[in-house]
């Protein structure tokens, strides 16, 4: 009974975890390949049908890939309100960046690379 109430919820959040992730890469100006890392994607057919909405429901690994995205957004609007959506293309020179933007670290592929980006807003956010 229990994995199909995570399977409803799932559906029920793919709708509004996809439309919210494709607002905020439009944003943050993402490419079609940083979108697809984002999302622990390698299929571009796969890519356009979630753009489309064509999926029952994501993955919990898509999902959790979602809401670390979301969570840096958020954590960007509140910490650097005017500058949050150009934050992630910038140069940054903490030591977590090594001087590159933070969405070279973020559009690794890997999830942990999400996480740590997502705690380091959190972190400066206090």
């Amino acid at each position: 009974m229990a994995t199909v109430a995570k399977a409803i919820d799932r559906k029920e959040l793919t709708g509004p975890a996809l439309r919210t992730f494709f607002n905020i890469a439009e944003a943050w100006d993402l490419s079609e390949v940083e979108q697809m890392k984002l999302l622990g994607l390698d299929s571009r057919s796969t890519f356009h049908n979630w753009k489309r909405g064509e999926v029952a429901a994501l993955s919990k690994d898509a999902l959790e890939r979602i809401s670390y995205v979301m969570g840096i957004y958020k954590g960007l609007q509140i910490l650097v309100p005017k500058t949050a959506d150009e934050w992630v293309r910038k140069p940054n020179a903490a030591g977590l960046f090594g001087g590159k933007p933070a969405i070279d670290r973020m559009a690794s592929g890997n999830v942990a690379d999400l996480y740590v980006v997502r705690q380091y807003i959190d972190g400066q956010r206090g």
